[in-house]
C-alpha cells in the first residue's frame, strides 16, 4: 500500500492534513492556530466540584466547561504525582525521580472523595477534546508519547507491544531500555521500534525526557489553570503515530512548517527525510493532487463505494446510521444472494475509510442488505473486521443481527470531521450539492443505465454549461472518460430550460426511470 501526506497551510485558518492510501483520500485532520485542549496537553486545573454519584470531579482547565475526571482515570500513582507536583511548587523536588520516594497506590474500587478535595491543584492530561457541549475529559495518568516509546512516570515497568513477537528482538529492546531509562520512568516500546537501530530509540526516549523536564519548568511558574506541556502539532503527531515504509511522499506548501517537518523526521525518521517535498505550485495544493474533489465527494449525505454501490450516512443525537444500497447493481449472471455480497463487500471496505475519515465515534449501526446464508454474512463481517485492523481508534464490531445489522462502537477522542460540501444554489435561495459532486452522482446513474438489458444508446439532458464541459473537459473529455469506462455509448444534449443542477437520462425518446 502506499501511503501520501499532504499538509496544506490555510494562512489564518491554520492546517489541513490529508493521508492518501493508494491515492485514495483516508483521514483529513485540521490543526488551528494556537488551538488549546488538544489530546496530549498537559495542564495544572482546578478541582471545582465533586460528584461522588458519578465517582467522578469536575475540573477547571481554563475550557468554558469544566473538565471531567472520573476515579479510574487518576490512575494507581495519583498520589505519587500529587506528591511531585506539591514538591515541585515548593522548590523540594528536581526532574529526576530517583529520589522520590513513592505513594502506595490508590486503591482500584476506591471513591473519589477519599482522593480528591475541592480547590486542589491537580495535573491532568487531555484524554478527550471538547466535544458538542460537553468539556474535555482528562486523566492524571501522565505518559509521553514518542515514535519508538513512551515514557510513563512513577514506574519502572518496561512493556512491549505484542505485535512484535520475535522473542530476540523483544529481549533486544527490553536490555537496550533497561540500560538507558532514567530512574523512577516506566517504557511502553511501540511496534515501530521493531528492528530499529539504537541510536534512533535512544534519540527518541533524550526527546522525552527533555519534555518531562519542560513540564517540570512549568510546573514552577504555573497558577492553576494552565497548561503545562503542549502536544506536538498535528501533522507532526500523525507522522509520529502513522510513519512506516509504506510512506512515498510528504508534501508541504508553507516554508515554517516545511522546515518543523524536516527537524521532525531528521530527529526520527532520517530514512524518510528524501520523500520530503516542498510544493511552489500556482494551484493550491490540494486542488493540485485532487483532493478537495474527493473531500467534496466524500462528506455528503449520499456517497459512492464504486461500481453503482452507494452508502446514506445519517447522523443523530444518539448514534450514526448507515444503510447500504445496491444501485440495481445486478446483472443477469449475478442471483440476488451473489449480488447481496458482493454490494456488501464493496460497502465494508467504503464504511471503514469512512469512520476514520469523518473520525465518527460513538455508536454506529451499518444496515446491509439482507443476505439469507450465514458464510456470506460472516464474509461480510470478516471484511469489515479486516478493513478496521488499521484504524487506530479503539473500536469494537458485532457480527450481524438477526435483522441483518452490524453494531460498532468506536472510541471519539476528537470532534467529528464535518465539512459541508453544498453550495449556494445558483437557480433560487438554499444549498445544493456541489457541481463535483454531481458529476459523481451522474456517473453513478450511468453505471447503473449502462447495466440495464437492452441499454444502448442513451442521452444525459443537461444545462449548457454544463453539457460544454463534460464534451470538452479538460484534455479528454469526460463523456470519452465514461464511454470507456463504463463500456457504454452516450450522447449529452444541451437544454437551454434545465436549470444548473438539473439533469435527466433518455432513451429512444423516453425518459430513463431507474428503480429505487
Amino acid at each position: 500500500m502506499n501511503a501520501e501526506l499532504f499538509i496544506h497551510s490555510r494562512n489564518a485558518d491554520g492546517l489541513a492534513i490529508a493521508l492518501l492510501k493508494d491515492g485514495k483520500l483516508t483521514e483529513l485532520h485540521t490543526e488551528e492556530d494556537n488551538r488549546q485542549f488538544l489530546v496530549g496537553d498537559v495542564y495544572v486545573g482546578k478541582v471545582k466540584r465533586i460528584a461522588t454519584g458519578l465517582n467522578a470531579a469536575f475540573v477547571d482547565v481554563g475550557y468554558s466547561k469544566d473538565a471531567f475526571l472520573h476515579y479510574h482515570d487518576l490512575g494507581p500513582q495519583f498520589l505519587s504525582l500529587d506528591k511531585f507536583y506539591r514538591k515541585v511548587t515548593k522548590g523540594k523536588q528536581v526532574w529526576n525521580l530517583a529520589g522520590l520516594e513513592l505513594e502506595k497506590d490508590i486503591e482500584k474500587n476506591g471513591t473519589i472523595d477519599q482522593v480528591l478535595k475541592t480547590s486542589q491543584n491537580v495535573v491532568v492530561q487531555i484524554a478527550k477534546e471538547p466535544i458538542s457541549t460537553k468539556g474535555p475529559r482528562i486523566t492524571s495518568e501522565i505518559s509521553l508519547a514518542g515514535r519508538y516509546v513512551v515514557l510513563v512516570p512513577f514506574s519502572d515497568r518496561i512493556s512491549i507491544s505484542q505485535k512484535i513477537r520475535d522473542r530476540k528482538e523483544r529481549d533486544r529492546l527490553r536490555n537496550l531500555l533497561k540500560e538507558t531509562k532514567p530512574p523512577g520512568f516506566g517504557i511502553i516500546i511501540r511496534t515501530v521500534a521493531n528492528e530499529v537501530e539504537r541510536e534512533l530509540i535512544e534519540g527518541d526516549l533524550r526527546n522525552l525526557v527533555q519534555r518531562w523536564k519542560q513540564l517540570h519548568r512549568q510546573i514552577t511558574r504555573a497558577k492553576a489553570p494552565g497548561r503545562v506541556l503542549q502536544e506536538l502539532g498535528a501533522a507532526s503527531a500523525l507522522l509520529r503515530d502513522v510513519l512506516n515504509d509504506s510512506f512515498s511522499n510528504i508534501v508541504v506548501d508553507e516554508q515554517d512548517k516545511f522546515d518543523t517537518i524536516k527537524l521532525f523526521l531528521e530527529e526520527n525518521a532520517p530514512d524518510k527525510v528524501s520523500i520530503l517535498k516542498l510544493y511552489k505550485g500556482e494551484l493550491p495544493m490540494f486542488e493540485r493532487f485532487g483532493i478537495e474533489r474527493q473531500i467534496k465527494t466524500s462528506f455528503g449525505r449520499s456517497v459512492s463505494a464504486g461500481k453503482g454501490t452507494y452508502l446514506i450516512i445519517e447522523h443523530t443525537e444518539a448514534m450514526h446510521v448507515i444503510d447500504v444500497n445496491s444501485g440495481n447493481r445486478a446483472s443477469k449472471s449475478d442471483t440476488q444472494e451473489e449480488n447481496a455480497l458482493a454490494v456488501n463487500l464493496l460497502a465494508a471496505e467504503e464504511i471503514a475509510r469512512q469512520l476514520r475519515l469523518r473520525d465518527m465515534g460513538g455508536i454506529i449501526v451499518v444496515d446491509f442488505i439482507d443476505m439469507h446464508k450465514a458464510e456470506n454474512r460472516k464474509a461480510v463481517y470478516e471484511k469489515l473486521r479486516d478493513q478496521m485492523k488499521g484504524d487506530r481508534a479503539k473500536h469494537k464490531i458485532l457480527p450481524p443481527s438477526k435483522f441483518g445489522l452490524v453494531e460498532i462502537t468506536r472510541q471519539r477522542v476528537r470532534p467529528e470531521m464535518n465539512i459541508d460540501t453544498r453550495e449556494a444554489n445558483p437557480d433560487g435561495a438554499g444549498k445544493v450539492e456541489a457541481p463535483i459532486a454531481l458529476l459523481d452522482d451522474i456517473e453513478i446513474e450511468i453505471e447503473k443505465i449502462s447495466n440495464l438489458e437492452g441499454a444502448g444508446k442513451f442521452e444525459l439532458h443537461v444545462h449548457p454549461f454544463l453539457e460544454a464541459y463534460i464534451n470538452k473537459g479538460w484534455l479528454r473529455s469526460l463523456r470519452k472518460q465514461w464511454q470507456k469506462k463504463h463500456k457504454c455509448k452516450l450522447k449529452v444534449v444541451p437544454r437551454d430550460g434545465y436549470k444548473f443542477l438539473e439533469y435527466r437520462f433518455f432513451n429512444s425518446g423516453e425518459e430513463v426511470q431507474l428503480p429505487g
